[in-house]
């Protein structure tokens, strides 16, 4: 079995628990939506994921050999708070209820799919030990 094969489900794994982390936040900002002059969250994660990649391997090699190759120590993720004025709101609060739900389900989406891929990929591993 090669070590290639944990790399991906690292890297899922890493990319499902940044995905959960946003699901929270996104939660958060949608219990705040009547808080006077609470600013929306986000989390960012994709930036950091894409530069790791970058940087792994050389220029000639393939997306899976990168990811292999891959230090995950540089694969963080970041919380801000959205100071922008997007909001036509007296009280202060940025918070887009409609928006927020939007994202909430294409997070969701995003982490049912993150999930499904390391099934697969266990389900995978356990077939070679097998």
């Amino acid at each position: 079995m090669s070590s290639g094969m944990f790399g991906y489900v690292n890297v899922l794994k890493t990319a499902a628990d940044a995905s959960w982390q946003r699901e929270e936040i996104l939660t958060n900002n949608i219990a705040n939506v009547d808080t006077p002059n609470y600013k929306r969250q986000d989390l960012e994660f994709s930036t950091y994921l894409n530069s790791a990649i970058k940087s792994a391997g050389n220029s000639d090699s393939t997306l899976t050999q990168k990811v292999n190759q891959m230090d995950l120590s540089k694969v963080t993720t970041r919380t801000y708070t959205d100071h922008g004025n997007l909001s036509y709101r007296m009280d202060g609060n940025n918070v887009d209820l409609s928006t927020e739900n939007v994202e909430l389900a294409s997070e969701q989406l995003n982490y049912n799919a993150l999930v499904d891929s390391m099934n697969n990929e266990f389900s995978r591993i356990r077939s070679v030990i097998k």
